[in-house]
């Protein structure tokens, strides 16, 4: 009978040893699954400026009435969307499209360089990552915007389509998804 008790001490102590293992081992396992999957994710919406006035002579339009009603649509769309930041081109068909939102929303716009896209992805990756941005581009940069966000290559925008909104999910992982819509009236 005596030498039953160390048994069953040596079976006890094994048994809380394990349970120990396995508590802790659990405890890993759900750490690991909150840092892999609730990284945080940068939501970026990406528009081409509304419908400009047509003057060959001033490369610096202001938006036709047309583009001052898509502008407006911006403000139904993304009103209440939780909107971080909004950027647009030094362009004031840019600038105008996206004040009616910005102005909502209380938002200055931060203007960014055209032909600059490399710097702006910088800037929107280490200043809003996690957040959900709004960009007023042209038919050219949109499309250098998401393949640079890490999403698949879009051709230049023709000249007439002013419906175009693209939003592109980037992930931690510098892996992107865009889905493409259109929004307001049609056009071309």
């Amino acid at each position: 009978m005596t030498d039953e008790v160390p048994e069953r001490r040596a079976g006890l102590k094994t048994a809380l040893v394990f349970a120990m293992l396995f508590a802790v081992l659990g405890a890993v396992v759900v750490f690991a699954y909150y840092s892999t999957f609730s990284r945080p994710v940068t939501t970026v919406i990406l528009i081409r400026h509304a419908e400009k006035v047509i003057d060959p002579n001033n490369p610096d339009v202001d938006l036709s009435p047309a583009g001052q009603s898509r502008a407006q649509e911006l403000v139904r769309m993304f009103g209440d969307a939780g909107i971080n930041a909004v950027y647009a081109t030094q362009y004031k068909r840019t600038q105008q499209t996206v004040k009616p939102l910005a102005d909502k929303l209380g938002l200055a716009v931060t203007a960014n360089d055209s032909k600059k896209t490399p710097e702006l992805i910088k800037q929107l990756l280490s200043d809003h990552r996690g957040q959900t941005i709004l960009i007023a581009g042209h038919n050219n940069s949109v499309p250098e915007i998401i393949t640079a966000l890490g999403g698949p290559a879009y051709p230049t925008i023709p000249e007439g389509e002013y419906d175009n909104l693209f939003i592109v999910t980037v992930y931690r992982t510098g892996k992107a998804r865009v889905v493409k819509m259109k929004y307001g009236a049609p056009t071309q």
